[in-house]
């Protein structure tokens, strides 16, 4: 009789622990990624009156079964459901985070790690990504500062806007191409004042600047020559490099003499040009060169300075008189062919004969020369250096660019900006997309910043517009610039047994002994075939219809051991009316 009772008092306590766990399911329906649990009962002992006896073959009789009688049923196991996938909730934030699979967030106390589905989560104070309900911070991987790619080690926290983060660094433009057809038919291409291209770039700092060049038709068919008119800041400036300005009167040569006149404070002795007072001298090899004002000197070295002069085809003699005017080099900005030991000028037909004046280029080898950037020694280096222009070549019977200069295997120039200052780069054209076709009169050759791979094109600097998380855990940044960077991962714990992870409150469990260990550094989310999904949460997995059918059946279980222990009362009361 006193079983019976015991018995039914462990089945009302079974059955109030199952309406417990019923009960908190119920009142965290609600609660972000909360995974509802479930009881299941055992019973608890039995006490044998008999043993089991074999079958008697001797005797022929049979066996007999154990008797024993039970004393009641206890709690078997809380069971947590965390396979069972929550609903999403869509919230708009990209920081809201929900995870597709039996993966775990990790964050920490800054001391320990924890793990929770709650992928509530933004950006702190510090900029770290962090949990919104307790500020744990999440973990993940950083990246290798040398390669830009995500290095998997022991997770740290996740600093996503730190103030190195929030901008892009600048870059200077390198490269930059011309596409399109010239027409020789084009007007503005035939005259005199040109076709005016711009091409955009930037420097080191970001600032953009516009280069605005002329192409003009040559006097050889299929040749046209690219001067570059002035740089543009921004703001319209014009940018200017003093790269000491000559100006001033022109020296003469006299025919055939061996002398040298020099103007306005120049002298030229023993293969040396010095800027300190006029004089006439006498050397083995002449040169006609621009006289003007300046400081410094200019030194040639070693004494002495051949050169070779063409114009019009045909060979420069000194018993021909020539005056070289050269182009004031306030805006000394240059093309680079192919590497050659020569100096480029402009000079002019004497002014003695009838008004024919026109523009021929004069060749001068130089033997050996440096130019220092002060204002007292300056030396040219024995490479080619073309103050203004470059000629590109076309194929008059195809249309097929040529090359620079008429080299088959020049492809680009390059758009010298390095005497600006050292936040500016020089720059590689590329004319190998453009070509020469009778387009109407029309030519829609144009400059792009850039190679034909979009390489090259140089930035302005980036602030960050938004930071965006893919499926992977991958943050990435993006900036005003169009650039985008890579600011870590979003690591995952995963566990053999996910249900033995204790319970620890706010969302978050730790790891147990039957849980499996976490080693410090994590998976990745997608490597069992989980995911992570943006601008939603994940909701309670609880099942209401299923939580009030436990409980109907918890509450019947209920009464009916507590008309266990009323029986047995009334029973155990006409045992005691026996005596009467």
């Amino acid at each position: 009789m006193m079983r019976s009772l015991f018995s039914g008092v462990s089945g009302l306590k079974t059955h109030q622990t199952k309406m417990d766990v019923i009960g908190n399911n119920i009142a965290n329906v609600n609660t972000t990624a909360f995974k509802s649990s479930s009881v299941t009962f055992s019973a608890l002992m039995s006490q044998t009156t008999q043993n089991a006896s074999g079958p008697n073959a001797t005797t022929g009789t049979g066996g007999i079964n154990p008797r024993q009688i039970g004393l009641g049923v206890k709690s078997g196991a809380i069971n947590t459901d965390i396979s069972g996938q929550g609903s999403a909730q869509s919230t708009g934030n990209p920081f809201d985070i929900m995870i597709t699979g039996d993966n775990f967030f990790i964050v920490s106390d800054g001391n320990s790690n924890f793990f929770t589905r709650d992928g509530s989560f933004y950006v702190d104070g510090a900029g770290n990504l962090a949990m919104t309900s307790i500020g744990y911070n999440v973990m993940g991987w950083q990246v290798d500062p040398e390669t830009m790619e995500i290095k998997k080690d022991t997770v740290s926290a996740l600093r996503i806007m730190s103030a190195e983060n929030m901008t892009y660094p600048p870059e200077s433009t390198t490269k930059a191409y011309f596409s399109g057809i010239i027409d020789k038919n084009d007007t503005d291409v035939t005259s005199s004042s040109g076709l005016i291209r711009n091409v955009n770039f930037y420097d080191a700092l970001g600032y953009s600047y516009t280069a605005k060049l002329t192409l003009k038709a040559t006097d050889t068919a299929g040749e046209y020559a690219f001067e570059l008119d002035s740089i543009i800041d921004s703001k319209g400036n014009v940018l200017e490099q003093d790269f000491s300005k000559i100006l001033g009167s022109s020296g003469v040569q006299t025919d055939n003499k061996t002398d040298f006149t020099l103007a306005k404070g120049y002298s030229l002795s023993g293969g040396v040009l010095s800027y300190n007072g006029t004089a006439v001298v006498t050397l083995s090899n002449i040169l006609e060169a621009a006289a003007g004002d300046n400081q410094g000197a200019l030194r040639e070295s070693p004494g002495g300075f051949t050169a070779d002069a063409v114009i019009n085809g045909q060979t420069y003699t000194p018993a021909q008189q020539y005056e070289m005017a050269v182009n004031e080099l306030a805006k000394a900005f240059g093309f680079e062919g192919s590497e050659k030991a020569f100096y480029t000028y402009w000079i002019k037909a004497d002014t003695a004969t009838p008004p024919a004046y026109q523009r021929h280029r004069l060749t001068a080898d130089i033997l050996s020369a440096d130019i220092a950037q002060d204002a007292t020694n300056r030396t040219l280096h024995a490479d080619q250096r073309e103050i203004q222009g470059a000629t590109i070549d076309y194929d008059t019977n195809t249309g097929k660019f040529k090359g620079i200069s008429g080299a088959d295997n020049a492809t680009a120039v390059t758009l010298r900006l390095s005497a600006l200052g050292g936040e500016f780069t020089d720059i590689t054209i590329d004319f190998e997309t453009s070509s020469m076709y009778d387009n109407k009169g029309t030519s829609t050759i144009a400059g792009k910043n850039g190679d034909t791979k979009g390489l090259g094109t140089g930035r302005r600097l980036g602030k960050m517009t938004q930071v965006s998380i893919q499926n992977n855990g991958m943050i990435y940044a993006a900036y005003d610039n169009g650039m985008t960077r890579l600011l870590g991962q979003i690591a995952s714990a995963e566990f053999a047994n996910a249900s033995g992870l204790t319970k620890e409150g706010d969302n978050l469990y730790s790891a147990s002994t039957n849980s499996g260990e976490f080693d410090g550094i994590g998976v990745d989310v997608t490597a069992n075939g989980g995911y992570f999904s943006t601008g939603v949460l994940e909701m309670s997995n609880v099942d209401l219809s299923a939580e009030f059918t436990s409980m109907i059946t918890t509450q019947r279980g209920f009464q009916a051991n507590s008309r266990i222990i009323t029986v047995s009362d009334t029973l155990l009361e006409e045992l005691t009316n026996l005596k009467r």
